[in-house]
C-alpha cells in the first residue's frame, strides 16, 4: 500500500513534521486542523470563529482530495473547554448532513498556538 502527502493552499501550512492529510489506499487521514486562516496565517478570535474556520481548512483540504464532507466517515473534535461543546457543536453541525459521521470530542489541557478548538477527520473516497 502506497500513500501520498496531500499539501493544500486552502489551509495552513503544517506546524511540524507532519501533512495535512495523508491519502492510503482510498482513505483519507486530515491532521487536526485549527482555526487559523491560511492566508494570513492569524488564529481566529474565539472558539466560534475558530471552529468555523478550522471546519473551513478542512472543507479545503477535502476539497483538493476529490472529497467534501459527504466523504468523511469520523472526526474528532478537541476542545479547551468542555464548556464550549454547545457552541462547537452547533458549528460543526452546520457543515455536516446526515448521515452523520461519527464523532469523538474530548477537553484536553493543551492545543497548539492557544487554540481553542482542533477538529480531525477520516475520510473515504
Amino acid at each position: 500500500m502506497g500513500k501520498e502527502a496531500i499539501v493544500s493552499a486552502k489551509a495552513p501550512a503544517a506546524l511540524g513534521p507532519y501533512s495535512s492529510a495523508v491519502k492510503a489506499g482510498n482513505t483519507l487521514y486530515l491532521s487536526g486542523q485549527l482555526g487559523i486562516d491560511p492566508v494570513t496565517g492569524e488564529l481566529a478570535e474565539g472558539v466560534e470563529a475558530q471552529a468555523r474556520q478550522a471546519m473551513r481548512n478542512i472543507a479545503g483540504v477535502l476539497e483538493d482530495s476529490g472529497a467534501s464532507f459527504d466523504n468523511v466517515v469520523k472526526m474528532t473534535v478537541l476542545l479547551a473547554d468542555i464548556n464550549d461543546f454547545t457552541v462547537v457543536n452547533e458549528v460543526y453541525g452546520s457543515f455536516l448532513s446526515e448521515p452523520y459521521p461519527a464523532r469523538s470530542a474530548f477537553q484536553v489541557a493543551a492545543i497548539p498556538k492557544g487554540a481553542l478548538v482542533e477538529i480531525e477527520a477520516i475520510a473515504v473516497l
